[in-house]
């Protein structure tokens, strides 16, 4: 019996470089375990969908090592298997994806390779919305930072994000529909739905997934890894990549030494010396910031906050805390608590330890903080009113336990 011809067609993208990640083969070929990060997008895409056929769209002179890659994820179904060369944009690769396509496909979703660990229920409910609309539809994340226009240097006023939206892949569209827009295209546009409205038509939707972040740096690297490295007694699975909870260690030191007030813990201490630093010198909340860091596995304050960063100069702890908690998000994690503990002969926290763990628990979103201090009797330099150090501890929880 002859199978018939799948009406969907996965046209996964994989030309891109590999520069901005500090390796010199292809984006898609780096490997993030034993697997490269191409593996693990096809992966994702044959247990999303039974019946599919799948277009994978390499560098041109790497052909072979994509169809190698495919056929492994495939199984038994490496009969739905193609790939084509890219070009030299990535409008001309999903052109080249397009032309692949089998005569009964009516269906097309164009996904990213280094979108990698997008889980399955993503590409069902980009499909699904398709078949539903009859439009195109993408997954989407609510942005949660807050949004600055910025001109020169300057804050010029804030954008509402309650309208804004970070697109993500796969994103899937009726094949005339897309086919055509392709053709009338005569502007690079950075994705698929927006070459598909600038032609007239409407695109839906579809909540995204933190998971399904796109793999651009060697931080993007880092925290992709440390998503699907399997634990002692559990291994991964396609369908919750999510490790069990994971702790994280923090510490930071600052000496009193900066002009001004001090800023410590979050909190404004009027006549205390300030401590110096890039930003505030808050030792407090930076011990925090790595601890959850290290916890996600995303590297330390210095890859997020480092001083090649004029954003951070002279910020205050919300101002850390608040994206921290948004990258630990975006990773796909909550955070379950955090301890912090203090060694200062000054300032005197006892009177306002509640104020500061108010203010901490605030910048992350509500979880809870503690606040520890100790004068360690004198001794070492925190003991001579040198500086301040802090020791924190985090834990995170997985963002759907």
């Amino acid at each position: 019996m002859i199978a018939p011809v799948p009406r969907v067609a996965v046209i996964v993208v994989a030309g891109g470089s590999g520069t901005r990640l500090g390796h010199a083969v292809p984006k898609a070929l780096v490997g993030l375990d034993e697997h490269t990060i191409l593996r693990h997008a096809l992966d994702g895409v044959f247990a999303a969908l039974d019946d599919a056929q799948v277009i994978v769209v390499a560098p041109a002179g790497r052909e072979g090592e994509a169809l190698t890659d495919a056929y492994a994820a495939a199984g038994d179904r490496r009969d739905v298997v193609s790939v084509v060369a890219g070009g030299a944009t990535r409008q001309e690769s999903v052109v080249a994806g397009l032309r692949a396509m089998w005569a009964d496909v009516e269906v097309v979703l164009v996904h990213d390779a280094a979108r990698a660990l997008t889980p399955p229920d993503v590409y069902r409910r980009v499909l699904a919305a398709v078949d539903e609309t009859g439009w195109g539809a993408i997954p989407v994340l609510p942005v949660i930072d807050t949004i600055k226009r910025v001109g020169e240097g300057e804050v010029l006023g804030m954008v509402d994000r309650t309208e804004l939206g970070a697109a993500q892949t796969p994103q899937g569209f009726r094949r005339d529909v897309l086919v055509t827009a392709y053709a009338e295209a005569d502007t690079e546009f950075t994705d698929d739905a927006a070459l598909v409205a600038a032609a007239g038509h409407r695109v839906a939707a579809v909540a995204g997934d933190p998971m399904a972040f796109k793999i651009t740096t060697p931080a993007d690297l880092d925290r992709a890894r440390s998503l699907i490295a399997p634990t002692p007694h559990r291994p991964v699975s396609i369908e919750r990549r999510l490790p069990v909870p994971r702790v994280g260690v923090g510490t930071d030191v600052h000496a009193f030494s900066g002009e001004g007030d001090l800023w410590l813990a979050g909190l404004h201490w009027p006549g205390e010396p300030a401590l110096s630093g890039h930003s505030d010198g808050d030792a407090v909340a930076h011990a925090i910031v790595d601890a959850l860091l290290s916890a996600a596995g995303l590297g330390d304050i210095g890859t997020h906050f480092g001083t090649d960063r004029p954003e951070y100069a002279d910020a205050h702890a919300d101002a850390f805390l608040a994206r921290t908690h948004a990258l630990v998000g975006e990773a796909g994690w909550r955070i379950g608590n955090v301890s912090v503990q203090v060694q200062a002969a000054r300032p005197r926290f006892s009177a306002r330890r509640a104020e500061a763990e108010a203010a901490l628990s605030q910048a992350l979103g509500g979880a809870p903080v503690s606040v520890s201090a100790t004068t360690t009797d004198g001794l070492g330099f925190t003991g001579r009113t040198e500086g301040v150090s802090a020791f924190a501890v985090a834990l995170l929880l997985p963002a759907a336990g």
